[in-house]
């Protein structure tokens, strides 16, 4: 999508602190960061929200949460004292970017509720 900022950031056009990339997804540090370690977690294929998956998108689902999230947590050493994944869908869930986007958040104890 061309007016995408993420969409711009997966495909080089906007620097980002890359932290993981493969041929599905992009991880970078967040800009706002609310935990020692903030980074997002995006999908290179334009797709609004968690509500917006397909039934094509399974693989590329599980491939974030079953590969990128725990070898994210243990590269970025919160794998063990623990942390949160956050997807927020739409505006009354707190999305701002309408690219789907995991937050991948820790380095801190987390709170309940967040917000």
């Amino acid at each position: 999508m061309a007016d995408c900022i993420f969409c711009k950031i997966a495909a080089g056009e906007i620097p980002s602190q890359k932290v993981y990339e493969d041929e599905t997804v992009i991880a970078f540090k967040d800009l706002s960061p609310k935990a020692p370690v903030h980074v997002l977690i995006v999908p290179k294929k334009h797709i609004q929200s968690v509500a917006h998956f397909a039934e094509e998108d399974k693989e590329l689902a599980a491939h974030i949460f079953v590969d990128v999230v725990p070898k994210l947590a243990a590269d970025l050493n919160v794998a063990d004292g623990g942390f949160r994944v956050v997807m927020n869908t739409g505006d009354d869930g707190g999305q701002t970017v309408n690219h789907l986007h995991v937050h991948l958040l820790g380095g801190r104890k987390m709170t309940w509720p967040p917000g």
